[in-house]
């Protein structure tokens, strides 16, 4: 074998080498190269003439990398707890970009889903945007306006969207509603390979991917044989009759749970840990307005200072009918 044939199977292996590595490189990313991005390419020959090498170049080729629509649309709340009536109750559903360039959604929401035994009733806003992430309603989230604020995800971003629904009255214990939320790019939907003529970032031809550019999610509302929620208050009086809390001051608390939905709460105890710096007032605990002794004894509170200092009432069996339960005991400021 020829020293020219030689050198030039090394030069090309080596090449092919860092072909293959950047190729490697490149597919490495979640969504692809970038739309946009330049792709260019200059072949080198080397040869020996008479002594001398002599090196070569091919004419440069150049492209423009497209960009490829792509959307995901996962539910984060399969399933969602509710009671008969409720109001505003949400399912949430994150959007992701899963394209290789920026791009804007079109959202819809649909609560009259076949196969589940009632269809939820869209609130009058039906979508809201996971302003606070806090998994819920607030007054914090944003409200969606189709055409207005239609959200533009870059690739690989994500967003929370809230689906809110209000539950219909009259349903029983595990009857299941379903929701769902749509998001479809704006520069086009269907079937995948699709061809949006320089509609793509930066003027780039725009290709449907996998998705055809739409993905949908479904969560579902399950009425709860019951529920229980809570709410407490408290109310500080200190020593010279004001209400401020000092040390020496005193902190009555109250606490109201409330059943809904049907069936039964069975076996309902309530416990509340004392606070630190503070140390309970022995002979205050209340069920109902009824005193209970501090003691483990035959009626239904008690007052338990290990491991850790805490209240306890047992509540027994609870329906709706059985309305609020009230608990209050105090603490003072150490």
């Amino acid at each position: 074998m020829s020293e020219f044939v030689k050198k030039f199977d090394a030069k090309l292996a080596a090449a092919l080498a860092t072909g293959i590595l950047s190729i490697a490189s490149q597919s490495a990313f979640g969504a692809g190269t970038a739309a946009g991005t330049a792709i260019n390419n200059t072949a080198q020959v080397s040869y020996d003439d008479s002594g001398t090498t002599v090196n070569t170049s091919s004419n440069p080729t150049t492209l423009t990398v497209a960009e490829i629509i792509n959307v995901n649309a996962t539910v984060q709340t399969p399933t969602v707890t509710v009671s008969p009536g409720a109001a505003s109750r949400a399912v949430v559903v994150r959007v992701t970009n899963t394209g290789n360039a920026p791009e804007t959604f079109r959202l819809t929401g649909n609560s009259a889903i076949a196969g589940d035994n009632f269809d939820p009733i869209p609130a009058v806003n039906m979508i809201y945007f996971d302003t606070d992430g806090s998994g819920d309603l607030s007054a914090a989230d944003t409200v969606y306006a189709p055409g207005s604020n239609d959200p533009t995800l870059a690739a690989d971003a994500s967003i929370n969207v809230l689906i809110i629904n209000n539950i219909p009255s009259g349903l029983v214990n595990g009857q299941t509603g379903a929701t769902q939320l749509a998001a479809a790019a704006l520069t086009g939907t269907g079937a995948a390979g699709i061809v949006f003529i320089g509609q793509g970032a930066g003027g780039t031809d725009a290709v449907l991917g996998t998705s055809g550019g739409m993905s949908s999610a479904s969560g579902s509302y399950v009425v709860s044989s019951v529920q229980l929620s809570a709410v407490k208050t408290q109310v500080v009086v200190d020593q010279f009759g004001g209400t401020q809390p000092i040390p020496g001051a005193r902190i009555d608390y109250q606490i109201v749970v409330t059943p809904s939905g049907s069936g039964t709460a069975s076996n309902a105890l309530f416990v509340d840990g004392i606070p630190t710096n503070t140390t309970y007032l022995p002979g205050t605990l209340r069920l109902n307005g009824a005193v209970q002794t501090d003691a483990g004894d035959a009626d239904a509170g008690n007052f338990e200072s290990a491991p850790a200092p805490m209240v306890r009432a047992n509540l027994g069996n609870l329906t709706q009918a059985s309305g609020a339960q009230t608990v209050a005991f105090s603490v003072t400021i150490n």
